[in-house]
């Protein structure tokens, strides 16, 4: 499972770079870029949840320059593989409390968690993508399976 989850992980990094070179060319600045930082924020969230150390965070929906993208998408990604270098097999196994941005508790394994964490990033940054598309911008391959088929 850590191995499958850190490839999951580089993935996620890969295709959010792409993205993120293709915000910085084009200047926007609007919802794609938005949607980005949502993204971004929504990994050390539930970083600090799966550590049982919440971080408070004001806003899921921060206002950060395009320019600060790459950057956070980078730590974030070295956090989450620091992380899955540090937990054993029998950790993906096990339940993690949190609770939400409305303050309810639940209670979920750390794989479901993390199948979660990688589903929400696809799904934000295709929608990101519909952004720059309406302006124009030509998208890059962003597929798993091309992104596996080049390893």
């Amino acid at each position: 499972m850590k191995a499958y989850f850190t490839r999951l992980f580089n993935y996620d990094l890969y295709a959010n770079m792409l993205l993120i070179d293709k915000l910085m060319a084009s200047n926007t600045e609007g919802k794609a870029a938005e949607l980005m930082a949502h993204l971004l924020v929504s990994q050390q969230i539930w970083l600090g949840r799966c550590q049982l150390d919440p971080i408070a965070r004001d806003a899921q929906w921060p206002n950060w320059s395009v320019s600060s993208l790459k950057a956070i998408a980078e730590q974030n990604h070295a956090d989450w593989i620091g992380f899955l270098e540090g937990i054993s097999a029998s950790d993906f196994s096990g339940i993690i409390t949190y609770q939400n941005s409305k303050g309810q508790v639940f209670n979920n394994t750390l794989s479901d968690i993390l199948a979660h964490l990688i589903n929400h990033g696809t799904h934000h940054r295709a929608q990101a993508g519909q952004y720059l598309k309406q302006a124009g911008i030509q998208l890059p391959v962003t597929d798993y399976i091309f992104y596996i088929r080049q390893l």
